[in-house]
């Protein structure tokens, strides 16, 4: 493993990902949706389905998947819409979630499985996070270190490690914020509109994203 990945290299990768993880994101943005919404659990499956998206980007550039999204615009395209169209839907169910009365939340808060399966195609369905993967991990591979998708396999994994744990340690934070909201009746009553929103939001700042 040595000779695959030096400790300078990684300790470099560690610290421009870290670097990466302090801007916030639509990812990060989910995870709190979903955390406010559903609770602790919810938020923290979201996270790892962000974790599986990303992997699943990963595998993407370590076979060349990411090349093709970088050199065909019909490619970008239509990932792109494909996972802005599934934002929007979701935005749009919950806009039409019935109101609450106040008294009870609007519908049931989000099972930790659905949300967990949920995150999955919505990162994986980001082309910026694909162009990403392809422009960042192969900085950090060298051929002559041995087999170029052990690498891109090895990085992976560590910024997907990396990224759990980063939206584990957000939801840990602001679960405060999460019985607050529990305490105001009018936001209650409000949630679905207000995440509705912000997942249409989320599905239009991937739509106007351009190669």
């Amino acid at each position: 493993m040595d000779s695959l990945l030096e400790l300078s290299t990684l300790g470099t990768f560690v610290a421009v990902v870290l670097g990466l993880f302090l801007i916030p994101g639509p990812a990060v943005l989910l995870v709190l949706t979903r955390t406010v919404h559903g609770g602790r659990k919810a938020g923290i499956f979201t996270g790892l389905g962000i974790a599986v998206g990303d992997f699943v980007h990963t595998l993407g550039a370590a076979v060349g998947l990411s090349a093709l999204l970088m050199t065909s615009a019909l490619a970008f395209n239509t990932v792109k819409w494909i996972g802005a169209l599934y934002l929007v839907y979701l935005g749009i169910r919950a806009l039409r979630e019935k109101p609450s009365s106040g008294e009870m939340p609007a519908s049931a808060p989000v099972s930790a499985s659905k949300a967990f399966f949920q995150a999955i195609p919505a990162e994986v369905l980001n082309p910026k996070t694909a162009l990403f993967f392809l422009a960042f991990l192969p900085q950090f591979v060298h051929p002559e270190h041995g087999s170029t998708f052990l690498q891109f396999t090895a990085l992976g994994l560590i910024f997907v490690g990396m990224s759990a744990l980063y939206t584990t340690l957000i939801v840990l934070t602001i679960r405060p914020l999460g019985r607050l909201v529990k305490r105001l009746t009018w936001l209650r009553r409000w949630q679905n509109k207000i995440i509705g929103v912000l997942f249409i939001s989320l599905g239009l700042r991937v739509a106007a994203q351009t190669r």
